[in-house]
């Protein structure tokens, strides 16, 4: 989705990776967590950091500070876990994402989000919706559906047991 499909004001929830803030549609967002334990499920990606038990269901949870080349989340008294629906091929998969914290929910009007910078052929910036402007800073739009390949989801979603 481009900034040109974004017609209407948004709601966004705001977080921060290291010193970046990012944001996601809230229609996305299933609910926010304390960080809690953790299975380690063994042979997975390395972004792939295991498993929460939610209500009785097995959630994956990604750090997306090793799958956008940061270090690795560390856990501090604000680390939450984000969860989230990803759609893949028509199906909704339910993702823990980790966060260093949780800012806002915030309401952006179209006129307020830049597109995504271009940044030669190399690098994919298809995963950022926009560059979304609050009081003259700048926070990343994730398009979480395409944050993650198909093949990292059907990696994670392979690793889970049913």
């Amino acid at each position: 989705m481009s900034v040109a499909a974004i017609t209407e004001t948004v709601q966004y929830l705001t977080f921060k990776l290291a010193e970046e803030v990012f944001a996601l549609d809230v229609a996305k967002v299933r609910e926010i967590l304390e960080f809690s334990s953790i299975t380690r499920v063994p042979q997975t990606p390395e972004f792939m950091r295991g498993v929460i038990n939610l209500r009785g269901g097995v959630v994956p949870v990604i750090d997306l500070r090793l799958n956008f080349g940061m270090t690795a989340t560390e856990q501090t008294v604000d680390t939450c876990i984000i969860v989230v629906e990803v759609n893949l091929k028509g199906e909704v998969i339910v993702l823990g994402v980790l966060a260093d914290s949780v800012q806002e929910v915030v309401e952006m009007e179209p006129a307020n989000i830049e597109p995504a910078p271009h940044i030669g052929t190399k690098l994919n910036t298809e995963f950022i919706k926009g560059m979304g402007k609050i009081n003259n800073d700048f926070v990343m739009i994730l398009d979480i559906d395409k944050v993650f390949s198909s093949h990292e989801l059907l990696a994670v979603q392979g690793s889970v047991p049913e």
